[in-house]
């Protein structure tokens, strides 16, 4: 049912409009002034606000001016009886929806609340679309470690120079990743990514330099891989501590000659491909085991990226939950959710061993199961 909220200091208006929104099936909250109808405001969720201009405390473009201040899309309609022309457009350009002369019109005043609950939910849809065209999500975070990480990006993507991504599972090397190809002069090419350790060892060598038909016994027909498709662009190895010694002296003569052979074919392919790879292993050690190439490892890491774990930049979480909550909101098409600073606080004295896929997971399930604010009992609940 949706919800309205009703300010206006006259009571015998608002019981007015009470009645007539009421039996139009929606639900009504009052306020009497604008002080209230903001701390109701904040502290609910409404599809659609009615305000008077002249009121005590608080007046209609006062409060109009504090809700534009949140970033908030509910829409706000002024209704006045001491209006005129020059008072309505001064309401719409500080962002009013729309302006109504006491006594409202019946028709006009449903039909201006209906468009405007159509207007929040193509502005709902418009930012969920946006966000799932977007390309790269942006790097949350202000700590000197990811400070560091940006100015790394902003020096080295426009170079086609390897770089070697290291990092915690769920800590941000794929982004990493992507925003090397999105500033780089690639960009306009293919970014394709490879999961090493998704993928079984016989087959690896098939799924990054492709096959010839008949070359294998699943083989029945050629296949391009990762390194053709990636040609013009970047190939993103991510967990790359994982590939087998001889997927590994592939990708070496690769990286070497700019030159690769399909499984069971013998011509040379020209490839034309930035490699970044990445992996949450401690690579140098694998090579000490005799389970990863030392050349290997010194073709990749040309430049090496180190991506801290979110227990190493906790007073980045607030940045990043503040992010979680608006991506959320999104994402479900309501309205923001608020966070308690001791909410916050407990979140900083977390143990995150999963860093921020963990924190993002831990976020969406506050929002799901707390009230209206998320409290550090429910996060001492729920966590």
């Amino acid at each position: 049912m949706p919800t309205i909220l009703i300010i206006d200091d006259e009571r015998a208006i608002r019981n007015v409009l009470k009645d007539i929104l009421s039996n139009e099936g929606f639900k009504v909250e009052e306020a009497a002034d604008g002080e209230e109808g903001l701390k109701k405001f904040q502290a609910g969720s409404f599809d659609v606000v009615l305000c008077d201009i002249k009121m005590p405390k608080l007046d209609g473009i006062e409060f109009l001016q504090k809700v534009m201040e949140t970033g908030s899309d509910t829409p706000v309609i002024i209704i006045s009886g001491h209006g005129n022309i020059e008072t309505a457009v001064d309401a719409v350009k500080k962002g009013a929806f729309d302006y109504i002369s006491k006594p409202p019109d019946l028709n006009r005043l449903l039909i201006t609340i209906r468009n405007a609950m159509d207007k929040t939910t193509l502005v709902q849809e418009t930012k969920v679309l946006k966000r799932k065209v977007s390309k790269v999500q942006e790097i949350i975070g202000e700590s000197e470690a990811i400070v560091r990480i940006k100015e790394t990006i902003d020096k080295v993507a426009p170079t086609d120079a390897r770089v070697l991504v290291t990092g915690g599972n769920g800590s941000g090397k794929e982004l990493v990743a992507r925003w090397l190809h999105e500033k780089s002069n690639r960009a306009s090419g293919p970014l394709v990514e490879v999961n090493c350790a998704a993928i079984p060892g016989e087959l690896i060598e098939s799924e990054l330099f492709g096959h010839e038909k008949g070359s294998f016994t699943s083989a029945i027909k050629q296949r391009i891989g990762k390194f053709e498709q990636a040609s013009g662009g970047t190939l993103f190895l991510d967990e790359i501590g994982d590939m087998s010694l001889s997927a590994q002296a592939k990708v070496l003569r690769a990286l070497q000659e700019g030159k690769i052979t399909r499984v069971g074919g013998d011509k040379e392919i020209a490839v034309d491909v930035r490699v970044v790879a990445a992996t949450n292993k401690d690579l140098l050690k694998e090579v000490e085991e005799k389970n990863f190439r030392l050349d290997l490892y010194h073709r990749l890491g040309v430049i090496l990226i180190h991506v801290p774990s979110l227990n190493e930049r906790r007073d980045d979480i607030p940045l990043l939950v503040d992010k979680f909550l608006d991506d959320i909101a999104t994402e479900y098409g309501q309205a923001k959710k608020g966070i308690e600073k001791k909410a916050i606080d407990t979140l900083k004295n977390h143990d995150w061993t999963g860093n921020i896929r963990e924190l993002r997971n831990v976020v969406e399930r506050l929002v799901i199961l707390s009230g209206k604010e998320i409290t550090a009992a429910d996060v001492s609940a729920y966590v």
